[in-house]
């Protein structure tokens, strides 16, 4: 991130607002893909947008740009760990400590030692099934 234009605040704020629309999303009943009218005459076929999609457009670019910033960086973490926090389902879990990693081995080589400490704290709360390499 680029302290003349990207102020961290910002992000950080921004990375609030996207947790708790992944919130909402993981915990509503998913629309149905397709609709039928007459029954049985299939008009409209919705793809809608993966989990993993969804991640990928709300943190993935906020991520990678703020692989040195520490404050940015630990709050996606604290993200992926609230938005874990909210849902029982493995897989969705697996995912979230997944991007949680990205973000630990994204900051690995541009983080002061003590910053990576942080890092590493906080990816420890998803319950040592990742490392900071993957």
């Amino acid at each position: 991130m680029s302290p003349a234009v990207n102020d961290p605040s910002t992000a950080i704020s921004c990375v609030d607002q996207l947790s708790r629309i992944m919130i909402l999303w993981i915990s509503r009943v998913p629309p149905p893909s397709q609709y039928y009218a007459p029954p049985h005459v299939l008009r409209l076929v919705m793809p809608w947008m993966s989990f993993d999609g969804l991640l990928d457009t709300a943190f993935e670019q906020i991520r990678h740009y703020a692989a040195a910033d520490a404050a940015v960086s630990l709050r996606l973490m604290r993200a992926f760990v609230d938005i874990r926090s909210t849902t029982q389902d493995p897989d969705i879990r697996t995912r979230l400590a997944d991007r949680a990693g990205r973000v630990a081995a994204g900051c690995a080589e541009y983080l002061p030692k003590e910053e990576l400490e942080k890092l590493q704290q906080r990816l420890s709360r998803f319950d040592g099934s990742i490392t900071a390499e993957g």
